[in-house]
């Protein structure tokens, strides 16, 4: 069986239609709960959890606000959004207007497999081939086991899986040869690199974790020599997702210690929280109310903020740093015919090899 894109000729139409209007945000993740059932080492969500989250009708509610807004693509991740028992309902009226993914640490996606049927993609977060190490990072004996079943299951099933390693110092050496195994078995991948919560704002958002010492990279050489790798390896396979700009603007903050880029936050992508709260980015205090936002979007207040995120250099989120370098009307159409494309390949092969056949160290 295999997962029809939810690709209407109305959703192709807007998504065309809102790459090519200037001065609109493209991409928004939601985090939508606070929830968790791991214990990552570089995450305290698991224990900060809350039970407060908005209710169905109003998460539907705030996602025709952003319809209207023009965003594009949106990013449902937590907590563990899949612990949500509305989520295929959120699903599946998201994916009729948005290029719709949702993050799942591995454990619950398997048994959700009609629901993600409704999304574009599955993000599965995977750090490491070897099962030990992968267990130690997440917090959980046996997770290692259950997202590489999770990840076969989806993809047998026809599901666009795709896999989210967060590079840090405990496997920033792996990352080239775990690339290379999942590329081999048609599997796309898109990067996170481990960062923690900063004192940008004492209310932030949304709090992941403070530094982590086993975690952080200290080794920039291997961090250079990983995206160097990297954009070798994507002249060939299509498979991963960061682009090569991305790589490079990394690269040289290692290399150098400068950024090439300016942080677009609250212009070309923003952030919601369980609770319906705006923020630029999950370091930043909330300054809206995802309601209200239409509101206040050209406001003179929302410009000044623009002009101090600009300014920021606190963090090394992938996610925010590949959407402020890819800002454009050009930029915009790029990522979506490159996601679009990504999920096609994906239903049209379904070579997969066992991936418990990975060696283990």
């Amino acid at each position: 069986m295999t997962c029809p894109l939810v690709m209407t000729l109305e959703k192709t139409a807007r998504i065309a239609r809102c790459s090519l209007t200037p001065n609109r945000p493209y991409h928004v993740q939601w985090m939508l709960t606070r929830k968790c059932n791991y214990r990552c080492k570089g995450c305290s969500v698991w224990g900060e959890q809350e039970g407060n989250e908005l209710s169905t009708a109003e998460v539907k509610k705030g996602l025709h606000v952003l319809k209207d807004l023009g965003v594009i693509e949106i990013v449902f991740s937590g907590g563990a959004p899949l612990l949500r028992d509305d989520i295929d309902e959120i699903l599946e009226y998201a994916s009729r207007f948005f290029v719709t993914t949702v993050y799942d640490n591995g454990s619950l996606a398997a048994d959700k497999i009609e629901t993600l049927r409704k999304a574009d993609f599955v993000a599965i977060s995977l750090d490491t081939l070897d099962p030990k190490k992968n267990d130690f990072a997440k917090g959980v004996k046996g997770s290692w086991n259950k997202s590489m079943k999770t990840i076969e299951t989806l993809q047998k099933e026809g599901i666009s899986v795709s896999i989210s390693p967060t590079i840090s110092q405990l496997n920033v050496n792996e990352i080239t040869s775990f690339t290379k195994y999942f590329n081999e078995r048609n599997i796309p991948l898109w990067y996170c690199l481990y960062s923690y919560d900063t004192t940008v704002d004492s209310d932030q958002l949304f709090r992941i974790g403070k530094e982590n010492e086993e975690l952080n990279i200290a080794d920039k050489d291997a961090m250079v020599k990983l995206c160097d790798s990297l954009i070798d390896l994507k002249k060939k396979n299509s498979n991963i997702l960061v682009t090569s700009k991305l790589l490079e603007a990394i690269k040289h903050l290692y290399l150098h210690g400068e950024r090439t880029w300016k942080c677009h936050a609250l212009q070309n992508f923003f952030m919601i929280d369980h609770l319906g709260r705006v923020a630029g980015c999950h370091l930043r205090k909330p300054v809206a109310s995802i309601f209200n936002l239409p509101n206040v979007w050209h406001s003179p207040e929302f410009n000044e903020l623009r002009k101090t995120y600009n300014q920021c250099t606190q963090c090394t989120y992938l996610c925010y740093i590949f959407y402020s370098l890819h800002g454009s009307v050009l930029g915009n159409l790029q990522i979506a015919q490159d996601r679009w494309r990504t999920a096609r390949l994906l239903l049209k092969k379904n070579s997969f090899t066992s991936l418990n056949s990975a060696k283990q160290t």
